[in-house]
């Protein structure tokens, strides 16, 4: 039988994060913003000087006193509905070597099971954001 702590959890899912009350990937963010992203939130009644700010021509998550714009106490406001590179972090790009990796940065990074679709949908996501 598999101890508990070797068992990994899907990307998406958010489980570790949630175990550990980690928000770590939620200080200082510079996540980038598909329209698909911008659109959701947009309908959920935000604006967009609400939580984005303008990078590189296009949009970024905004942060507050260093915090995500929807980083509340009680964690993600907007959970069900957070962008596309939320929902698959801790899988990031790396430029240097040119391929899918898990950010170090991320301390329960090797608590997540990273499969062929999830590099799939960062590699889908990536292209929508012009990158």
């Amino acid at each position: 039988m598999k101890s508990r702590s070797s068992h990994k959890h899907p990307l998406g899912s958010g489980i570790p994060c949630v175990n550990h009350r980690c928000v770590r990937c939620c200080i200082e963010t510079s996540m980038p913003l598909s329209v698909f992203d911008v659109t959701k939130i947009v309908k959920r009644g935000y604006d967009l000087s609400d939580f984005t700010i303008k990078v590189d021509g296009g949009r970024h998550l905004k942060n507050i006193a260093g915090r995500c714009a929807f980083l509340s106490e009680d964690g993600c406001r907007i959970y069900p509905y957070r962008p596309e590179g939320c929902r698959i972090y801790p899988l990031i790009y790396d430029e240097e070597l040119r391929k899918a990796v898990m950010d170090h940065l991320c301390p329960y990074a090797s608590e997540f099971d990273v499969t062929k679709e999830d590099i799939t949908k960062l590699k889908n996501l990536l292209g929508r954001l012009g990158i």
